[in-house]
């Protein structure tokens, strides 16, 4: 089976045409929203597996792991048909393991700003340099991005900071900036700042959400996907809205929309 066979997600998100356009995400900001009850990681597991898809030999990724070890991802992708460590290898996939304690540490209880301008310092030079070689796409994969909180010690206005210096690098570089964010952890019955402004920030929204009738067993949640500004040809722009149910197997995801399963 062709792994670059398109499925709902890949039409959601604009890859149903990459002939006219090989990486439709370039420039982009993708959120990805999810829920303890509901995982959204798959969706970056799909992602991080199309950009380092053997179709597209130029690209890299720049991942900025927060929640998981390398070696999680590695084990994720290989059933996927992806070789992480064959493409850190190639100097293709860029691993920045904060579990591995290269985050500064700041003082105890301080926030930590220095701690996250030396971690841009490392995206944007991993960034530069790429650039410079001449590749194609560079994609910014962030998992989970509400953990910054915790390195940055509770510092959201420093995160928010360190979110919009990465987003700059989209304009600068036509880079893809891919963030995974919980979104039911903050205990605030008002949405917190950080939430609404990478909700702003993002050019496409990806919500995974459990059933609103209950749990099922062949069904494991929804996806609504909220890709803003699509250009219809005629010069004007409007947001495309798609929702479809989903089902997490061993080696992949599958697809489809409420009531087309028999």
């Amino acid at each position: 089976m062709d792994h670059r066979a398109s499925n709902l997600l890949d039409e959601a998100l604009g890859f149903a045409d990459e002939t006219t356009t090989p990486w439709p995400l370039r420039g982009r900001v993708v959120l990805v929203e999810d829920q303890v009850e509901t995982s959204g990681a798959f969706v970056l597991h799909h992602l991080l597996k199309r950009a380092l898809s053997p179709h597209s030999s130029n690209d890299v990724v720049v991942f900025l792991a927060l929640s998981q070890p390398f070696s999680h991802y590695d084990r994720v992708l290989r059933k996927l048909g992806c070789n992480l460590t064959a493409q850190r290898e190639n100097n293709r996939l860029f691993f920045l393991d904060m579990l591995m304690s290269e985050f500064p540490d700041g003082d105890e209880g301080k926030p930590n700003k220095d701690g996250l301008v030396a971690l841009y310092g490392k995206i944007e030079k991993v960034v530069s340099a790429s650039y410079q070689e001449n590749k194609k796409c560079i994609t910014i994969v962030i998992d989970d991005f509400s953990l910054m909180e915790v390195a940055a010690n509770g510092s959201s206005n420093y995160v928010l900071d360190f979110l919009r210096y990465c987003h700059t690098l989209t304009s600068a570089f036509g880079c893809s900036l891919v963030v995974l964010n919980h979104e039911d952890i903050y205990s605030s019955t008002e949405r917190p700042a950080l939430i609404l402004q990478m909700e702003y920030l993002a050019d496409i929204l990806i919500k995974a959400e459990p059933l609103a009738t209950g749990l099922a067993t062949d069904v494991h949640g929804q996806l609504t996907v909220l890709n803003k500004e699509i250009w219809d040809g005629q010069g004007s722009s409007k947001n495309k809205i798609c929702n479809f149910q989903f089902r997490v197997k061993e080696n992949g995801v599958e697809y489809f929309y409420p009531g087309s399963r028999s």
